[in-house]
């Protein structure tokens, strides 16, 4: 383990719009990140629009610089590790590691499934009840870079949906509270289609007349899928530690939360 250098989360090359939600003293931290910004690069080019506006290791899942003359441990190269991803058109909690083996540890928590995330949808339609448990078995297809998950395979999936708000006017539209305890990809986006609850603005399993007419009427695009907190236990030098991060709900929600 290596000592964190002196105001290191002073100094991140933020993307933009990228905030930072929370840090301890280990080096574990949590950013917030915008609709439309990617987690990492994919590709040369995109750094600009991606979390940090820095070279990524797709082999080694980190960020890397070098600060310049004039700032804070300028000429010394900084990483920053990522722990999670969100897709670009989701916003809110991404966890990050300024050091490798803390890195390490902590995704061998997420793959024991011992990482609480919590997010907010805005949805078309309205719940048949206040609360439900989710099970379903999905299909994971990649091909070219691109995912595309669909009902009816051998994947468990399961999450808990609450619904925090619902608005009677045309067309229906409800604030669910979504708890997956499975991390399968696009997951929640799925298994609200699944239910006739088409997550506003999803270009890829949403009602797309229903999202014409919203942006009609708002002239907002955007997916309305916020990675609201994420929370979880890990161990370190010998030490139990609790870190938790909340991303607060974006302008976009605010008529609707």
């Amino acid at each position: 383990m290596s000592a964190l250098p002196l105001n290191f989360w002073d100094n991140l090359p933020l993307g933009p719009g990228v905030e930072i939600c929370a840090h301890d003293a280990n080096g574990v931290g949590a950013l917030s990140k915008p609709a439309g910004i990617l987690s990492h690069p994919n590709m040369r080019g995109e750094e600009p629009r991606s979390l940090l506006n820095a070279t990524y290791t797709i082999d080694g899942e980190f960020y890397q610089w070098t600060p310049a003359v004039g700032e804070k441990n300028a000429g010394v190269s900084q990483r920053l590790y990522l722990l999670n991803r969100l897709d670009s058109a989701t916003s809110g909690v991404i966890l990050v590691a300024a050091d490798e083996a803390l890195a390490v540890s902590i995704r061998a928590a997420f793959k024991q499934k011992q990482v609480r995330k919590i997010y907010n949808a805005l949805v078309f339609g309205r719940p048949s009840q206040a609360f439900q448990i989710w099970r379903d078995r999905l299909v994971v297809q990649k091909s070219s870079g691109h995912i595309r998950t669909s009902i009816g395979g051998h994947i468990y999936a399961k999450a808990l949906m609450s619904v925090l708000r619902q608005y009677r006017q045309e067309p229906l539209l409800a604030l669910l509270k979504l708890e997956p305890h499975t991390g399968r990809s696009h997951q929640l986006r799925v298994q609200c289609a699944q239910r006739h609850l088409h997550i506003v603005g999803d270009s890829t399993y949403g009602d797309f007349r229903r999202n014409r007419q919203f942006i009609q009427a708002t002239g907002n695009k955007r997916l309305f899928l916020h990675s609201l907190q994420t929370s979880f236990e890990y161990e370190w030098t010998g030490k139990n530690f609790y870190f938790t991060a909340t991303a607060p709900l974006p302008a976009e929600f605010s008529r609707f939360s």
